[in-house]
């Protein structure tokens, strides 16, 4: 006999056929039609069809059958057999139940349930199918993304949570006592990631960031992931070319490890296959053109929103650049350019040399970053100038006193990647526990 702990046949059940297995799982669902019984057993990687027939199965084990409750735990003995009627093209022909637990009446039935009540039992509704495939998927995008930078030779560097001061503004920074100070949720790894640029020539960082935005978006969350690469000697150019070869991988990898997922999800895998290089490189004025054109004019130097974002991603179907956007909107630490296609200048420019890639399909911005300012003297009077304190960023200022170089990254949020490649309607479904404005429990 083969014995197989929980989480490793179901996703691979065609390399046990007609072997006799010992699956771990619980109750998805059962039914009775007379001498045949059905159960859909999940084990954490799929769900296995378990086939009950009279004579065939251990007798207590058939009349036990009936006490099984929707998520009772059990162990099943059986074997793996070919069936063309099963969705998976297998199933277990059961010959004994070992019952570990049955479990209570289970609070989320087939039947539609509110999204404030499935929010209260988050911890439950993890494990139906559609939030099962896209926590898998998000699963096999944190790997994709390490496995891109390792194969690149970047360094991971993990920037402090606890953190003094600002990156993003401080209007959301969640704050809390530290000691005899006052410390901050990190809003982005960035400015330390920054000095691990210039201590290994190219990094990245990876973790949970926050930000207090009182939002109620479909794309927001107050506390999400990000990855952020660092590149020493780089140009804007060099962190377009970057982003784009990292979104390629991450979509080229789910394509292939995720296709089950995929399609649980109903996700419409020809939209993904046409997510590859080049990529649509825009500055900021053409997108202002473009967005005149459908209808969707705004003032120079306005920021985009989600109806603009969701314009110009239609425009072109695939992910777009848009490239030296007005400085007044971006932050401190932005290399500027006088011009709408120019290189960075020494002095304030009417440009910045930052750039946002907006997912089509309505997913808007997944990555946003750009050229860093490199000369100390003009950092210095930016960091004035936003109204931050000055001996707070000491430290980085030393980065442009000591080897300055040019230098740039940027930040891509996992959870707005996974709702783009998943195709599910709202960023809460792609994180085990979503914090929003609203829900800090469970």
């Amino acid at each position: 006999m083969t014995r197989m702990t929980i989480s490793s046949i179901a996703k691979n059940l065609e390399a046990y056929d007609g072997k006799t297995v010992s699956l771990c799982g619980w109750i998805h669902q059962k039914r009775s039609s007379g001498k045949i019984k059905f159960m859909m057993l999940r084990d954490g990687s799929g769900i296995t069809q378990g086939v009950l027939v009279k004579g065939e199965c251990e007798e207590t084990s058939f009349e036990e059958f009936e006490k099984l409750t929707q998520e009772s735990s059990i162990k099943v003995t059986g074997k793996i057999r070919k069936d063309a009627r099963s969705k998976v093209g297998f199933e277990l022909t059961v010959q004994k139940i070992e019952v570990v637990q049955i479990a209570q009446e289970y609070p989320i039935s087939n039947k539609e349930h509110g999204v404030e009540f499935l929010m209260e039992h988050r911890h439950l509704w993890i494990r139906s199918q559609r939030q099962w495939a896209a926590l898998r998927v998000r699963s096999e995008i944190f790997f994709a993304i390490q496995q891109f930078f390792r194969e690149r030779g970047f360094i991971r560097f993990d920037p402090p949570i606890l953190t003094p001061t600002s990156c993003e503004g401080t209007s959301t920074l969640f704050s809390t006592p530290y000691f005899d100070e006052k410390a901050f949720l990190t809003q982005s790894g960035q400015l330390y990631g920054e000095t691990g640029a210039f201590a290994f020539g190219n990094i990245y960082t990876f973790g949970p960031t926050f930000r207090a935005e009182k939002s109620k978006t479909r794309k927001h969350l107050t506390e999400f992931w990000m990855v952020e690469p660092e590149m020493a000697f780089a140009t804007l150019t060099d962190v377009m070319d970057l982003g784009e070869a990292f979104v390629c991988h991450i979509i080229k990898h789910c394509l292939e490890h995720c296709q089950p997922e995929l399609a649980l999800l109903e996700r419409n895998q020809k939209e993904l296959e046409s997510i590859v290089s080049p990529f649509p490189r825009i500055s900021y004025d053409e997108a202002l053109k473009i967005l005149e054109k459908r209808g969707h004019s705004i003032p120079w130097g306005e920021d985009f929103g989600a109806p603009h974002e969701t314009a110009l991603g239609e425009e072109f179907g695939k992910p777009v650049f848009i490239h030296h956007f007005p400085s007044k909107i971006k932050a401190f630490y932005f290399k500027h350019a006088d011009a709408p296609d120019g290189e960075g200048v020494d002095h304030d420019g009417k440009y910045a040399l930052g750039a946002d890639l907006i997912a089509p399909f309505g997913y808007g911005e997944i990555i946003g970053g750009g050229q860093r300012e490199d000369q100390v003297d003009v950092l210095t009077r930016r960091i004035t100038e936003h109204g931050l304190n000055l001996k707070d960023y000491e430290w980085y200022l030393d980065l442009r006193r000591f080897g300055s170089v040019p230098h740039g990254g940027f930040g891509l949020g996992v959870e707005r990647t996974v709702a783009w490649v998943t195709g599910v309607e709202h960023v809460r479904e792609t994180i085990p526990f979503p914090r929003m404005l609203n829900h800090l429990k469970p």
